[in-house]
Order: structure tokens, then C-alpha cells, then sequence
């Protein structure tokens, strides 16, 4: 997704002989090891070589933007290449810290030397607000799948996008536990967008309503209406952060990239007595990456060639080309709050209960306020946590929610930021890193009357009774060939709709072990039941992982253990990699409930 810089020919290099240039070398192993150097200096009329000799593309992608929120370099270096630009002179003096985009845990710092004035990183100056996606909150809503233009920078055109409803995010469907909800989702989107399927990501529900990749699809011109009761094992869910978005097979990635995305509440009335903050004092916030052209649309994702190895099924799905795995990472070069650039919220001097979702389809983001405050997280997106954690900053990634509550008490006149900075839960050569990015301002207005209070003790669902015997394991690996094609699997295999994975009785409770034996961090899903973290790593989970959950972080070599009671529902689901290019290219598995025989 990088817009490379063009390389100069080598003969133009002569004439800058007295220049100081310098070369970056990306060895093998590097989303490991990293740049070397990871510092470096030219001059400005100097030559940047980077040489990539790694098995992965990688980028040198300034942390600075322009005006406009853009890199002020962004070179893109595909496996075995070379490239070779006049990088800094456009730039002012100065020190340039740099990531590839693709590796953000890859860092590194240029320094510019001259005299030459040249343009200089510019903050983000928060000019547009915030939008808070419209409410729904009826039993029966009806939304269109449409093309829209949104706005999304803020300046310039519009930017022309898929949506729910004619916004994105799509409007954000809120409604009571327990309270059967139907939501029928029309498509009108362009022909050529073809079927789409949508699934409640976290939720509870039958299996012919969750999003099925082949099966049930809302084709061009037709409406399907999808069941969701709110409840599991005939009880009321708990109070649900929820994230409603395109499941289809092949497109999830490209469908979620153009805008089909939106959020879903689900409320439980005896929080009431909690005192958490309400109304506009509880955002909703749907954090985001995307590229743009520079007439604002946006940059369209580069689609590895797909080639049957041995077959024409599912079972055999490979790729080839520049962006076959592992180098298939749509990543966006501007990081969104609510579908826009650098907008600002004005709040009071409370506090605020904020919703944090990553909808990224890769990037991930590890959130911190720049004021050093801290979040005091009392929930994950499948419900309240037994006790608050109080967290300096929250990594999530691709589909991960928390529920956090931030207070403003003090702060008036200041203008608090939300950020994401680079993740320090592991070293760097242990895991992929997070993007470093200032999202969003809140302008802390004057004090007003707060009734809302940190609770010491929350009302968590109920977690299952793990079973001491692990009855399935699913690890996660890069498989194939460059010659005949790469693809992402689970236990050597890629996704075929037609095959089951793994079967389940249902009412019964298991324990499935999650390990990662690639390189790169994962983010599995696990579709249907209501999971609990049984342990990280043989140990006992981290206290925010102490809920229910549906998405885990997986770095190289991490190995997870998760449990949950198979209720209500009969057929098949899934199990998948939520970094979306890799569900699409192979990282997928159906598990099957059945009836006893």
C-alpha cells in the first residue's frame, strides 16, 4: 500500500559525488533485527540506498507527516530489491525517525545535514470534528450498502466509499441485552462490488446468521435480514462493545478497506446502578488506517495472483506476485478516528467512558494520552471486566476492543491527545510493532456536574469452567513455496469451505490451544461462543485478558489457551486470522456444532 518513491538512475549519482549519502541495509531476518543501521546521515543533496534482502517487502516510512498528514518519505522496498533516492532534498535539516510500515516494531532515525531551507514536520492541527456515527436503536433496522462520498481529510474532495447507511463508520445499532434485533442489509452497492455478507464480530447467533464467507450472501439488488437474539444459552448477553462488518470470502479485506464497517452496542440496564458515564459522555471511537491520492480517494489495495497448486478447490488456494504472503499487509499511510483525519471532540472537565475498536485491517495501535493519564479499562468488547485495571497505554490490535474510562477532571483549557505509540509489552525482535501516530484531540472545556464514579467491583459474565485436557489445536504458519505459490494456513491447510476442521458437540465445553509458529504476530478470531483466556503461555492470562474475549494477540512463538461452552446453535463457524489479508489468503477454519447422535 505504499506509494514508493521513484528510484534515480544510477548515472545521475556522479554528479553528487561530494555529497554525503548513505546506505540502509534490511538483512534477512530484519522484521527481527531491524534496520542497519538504524541511524544514519546525509546531506541533502545526498543519496538514500536501501538494500532489502530480507524474505519480507518493507518500507522506510517517515514518522513525520506534511500539512496534509502525508510521510514526508515513504519508500517502498520489494524482497531482494535495491532502490536508490534523493530522499532529503525537500527537507530541512534535522532528525527524521523512521518505521516500515509493514514492521512497525522496525525503527530507525535519519539525520538531514545542509543548509538548503526545506519543509519540516508539521503537527497535526485537529481542524475538523469528531462524528459520532448516527444511533440506531430500533428492533428491526434496515440499513443500505451503498457508494457514498464521505468526508474524511479536511480539505479537498470528498472521499468516494462503501458504506452502511451512507457513512463510515456505518451507523452505530444500539439496543437493549436480551431484546431480539433484526437487521435487514440491503445491497445497493456498484455491480461490480458483487455478494457481500456481514457479521456482528463478538456476538452470539445461529450460524446461517454470521456472516458466512460462501454461503447466505446479500447479492447486488437483494436484502438479507440477519437474526440476532442478544442472548446465550437462552439468557440475556452482557453489556457487549460489538463491531458489524463485511465477512465475504476473497474480499474481506478489500470490502472492509472501501468502508464496510460499523459498530454495535449492547446495552444491560442494571449498569444503571454502576454510575458509568452516559450519553454523550460514552464514545464510541472506530480507529482506522487508509491511503489516499491526492484527489482524496483512496489508494486500492494490490491483490496477489491467485493459482491453484495441485486443484481447483479451496483446499489448494496459493499465491504469487510482489504482494503474495507474506507481503500481503494493506496498510494505510493516515490513522482515522470515526472515518476522519486528526479531528478534535470538545468534552468537559469529567469523565468519559470511551469505546476504543481497532478497525484496521492490519495495523495495530498500543493508545496512550499525551497528557500521561491513564486509562482505567473496565471492559472488553464481550463485556465488563470483575475489576478495573488501570493501564498507562492499551495495545490493540486488528478487531480488539476496550472499554475504557478516561477522566478529564483538572484539565481545563488543555487539549489532550490520543495517540498511539510504539508498544513496549515485548522487545522489538519479539513481536510486530505499533504504529506511532497522534489520532484525535480532546478540548477539555470547563468543569460540569459528574455523578459517575470508578467502581471497584464489576459485574463480569460468568466464564466457563475450563477443561484441564486441551481438545483442539490450531497453529498459525506461513506455508508454500515461492515458486508455486505462498498462502497463509492453519495446521498446513488454507480455508475450504466445503471441509470441517474440527467438530463440536453441542452443551459440551472445550479447551483449544492457539500457537503461532510464523514470524509475524497474528490476531485470531474465534467466531460464536462466549471465550475466556484460560493462559498466556502456560501462565495465568494478563488481568485486562481476565473477561470474556473473541480476538488474541499471538506473537511469534506465543501459545494461548482458550475455553468455551458450545450453546444454543448448530453448524458450522469460524476460526480465523482477523490481520484481514490473511483470512483472505488461506488463514481460515471451520469448526462444526452438532447434535449429540
Amino acid at each position: 500500500m505504499s506509494t514508493a518513491l521513484a528510484s534515480i538512475p544510477e548515472q545521475t549519482a556522479a554528479s553528487s559525488a561530494a555529497a554525503t549519502s548513505t546506505t540502509i541495509v534490511i538483512n534477512k531476518g530484519g522484521t527481527r533485527q531491524g534496520f542497519s543501521p538504524a541511524a544514519s546521515t546525509m546531506s541533502q543533496d545526498g543519496w538514500l540506498t536501501i538494500v532489502n534482502l530480507d524474505d519480507f517487502n518493507h518500507t522506510v516510512t517517515s514518522v513525520a507527516v506534511d500539512a496534509a498528514g502525508r510521510p514526508l518519505f515513504d519508500v517502498l522496498v520489494r524482497t531482494g530489491a535495491t532502490v536508490t533516492v534523493k530522499i532529503a532534498a525537500g527537507l530541512a535539516a534535522g532528525q527524521y525517525p523512521f518505521f516500515c510500515r509493514f514492521h512497525p516494531n522496525m525503527r530507525g532515525t535519519l539525520t538531514v545535514t545542509g543548509a538548503e531551507p526545506g519543509e519540516e514536520p508539521a503537527a497535526p492541527s485537529f481542524d475538523q470534528p469528531l462524528v459520532i456515527p448516527k444511533v440506531i436503536t430500533a428492533a428491526n433496522p434496515r440499513v443500505i450498502a451503498q457508494k457514498r462520498a464521505v468526508r474524511v481529510l479536511p480539505t479537498g474532495r470528498q472521499t468516494p466509499m462503501w458504506t452502511y447507511g451512507g457513512s463510515w463508520p456505518g451507523p452505530t445499532i444500539r439496543r437493549p441485552t436480551g431484546e431480539r434485533t433484526r437487521v435487514t442489509i440491503v445491497n445497493r452497492l456498484p455491480r461490480r462490488a458483487g455478494p457481500t455478507s456481514v457479521h456482528l464480530h463478538g456476538d452470539h447467533h445461529a450460524s446461517k446468521d454470521d456472516g458466512q464467507p460462501t454461503k447466505f450472501p446479500v447479492r447486488p439488488g437483494q436484502a438479507r435480514t440477519y437474526d440476532f437474539p442478544l442472548r446465550y444459552d437462552s439468557k440475556p448477553e452482557p453489556s457487549s462493545f460489538f463491531f458489524y462488518h463485511d465477512h465475504r470470502m476473497d474480499r474481506t479485506s478489500l470490502n472492509n478497506w472501501r468502508g464496510l464497517q460499523g459498530m454495535f452496542i449492547v446495552d444491560d440496564p442494571s449498569e444503571g446502578d454502576l454510575r458509568l458515564p452516559t450519553g454523550r459522555r460514552d464514545v464510541p471511537l472506530l480507529i482506522a488506517d487508509r491511503s489516499f491520492r491526492y484527489d482524496n480517494s483512496l489508494v486500492e489495495p494490490q491483490e496477489p495472483t491467485r493459482v491453484q497448486s495441485h486443484g481447483t478447490g479451496h483446499e489448494q488456494m496459493a499465491f504469487t506476485g510482489p504482494n503474495a504472503p507474506p507481503n500481503d499487509a494493506t496498510v494505510g499511510t493516515h490513522v482515522l478516528a470515526n472515518g476522519r483525519y486528526a479531528p478534535y471532540l470538545n468534552v468537559k472537565a469529567v469523565r468519559y467512558r470511551i469505546r476504543l475498536l481497532n478497525g484496521s485491517n492490519f495495523t495495530s495501535y498500543n493508545f496512550a494520552l499525551s497528557n500521561g493519564r491513564p486509562f482505567v479499562q473496565i471492559g472488553t468488547g464481550n463485556g465488563l471486566l470483575r475489576q478495573p485495571v488501570v493501564r498507562q497505554d492499551i495495545l490493540l490490535g486488528p478487531s480488539q476492543r476496550a472499554d475504557v474510562i478516561v477522566d478529564f477532571h483538572g484539565l481545563t483549557g488543555q487539549d489532550v491527545i490520543l495517540k498511539s505509540v510504539p508498544r513496549t509489552d515485548v522487545a522489538p525482535d519479539e513481536g510486530t510493532g505499533t504504529r506511532v501516530a497522534s489520532i484525535m484531540q480532546f478540548r477539555v472545556g470547563e468543569k460540569a456536574k459528574d455523578s459517575s464514579r470508578l467502581p471497584q467491583v464489576l459485574p463480569s459474565p460468568k466464564r466457563v469452567k475450563a477443561p484441564k485436557v486441551v481438545s483442539k489445536t490450531w497453529r498459525f504458519d506461513l506455508g508454500g513455496s515461492v515458486e508455486e505459490g505462498t498462502f497463509w494456513g492453519i495446521n498446513d491447510q488454507t480455508f475450504d469451505p466445503a471441509r470441517v476442521d474440527h467438530e463440536v458437540q453441542l452443551g459440551d465445553t472445550e479447551a483449544w490451544r492457539l500457537r503461532n509458529d510464523s514470524d509475524l504476530t497474528h490476531y485470531v478470531h474465534i467466531h460464536a461462543e462466549q471465550w475466556r483466556t484460560v493462559s498466556r503461555n502456560g501462565g495465568r492470562p494478563l488481568p485486562w485478558e481476565r473477561g470474556l474475549e473473541d480476538v488474541w494477540k499471538l506473537d511469534p512463538g506465543e501459545d494461548v489457551v482458550v475455553a468455551a461452552r458450545f450453546e444454543d446453535y448448530t453448524g458450522p463457524f469460524m476460526v480465523h486470522c482477523h490481520m484481514l489479508d490473511h483470512e483472505d489468503h488461506g488463514m481460515m477454519a471451520t469448526f462444526e456444532v452438532s447434535t449429540r447422535r
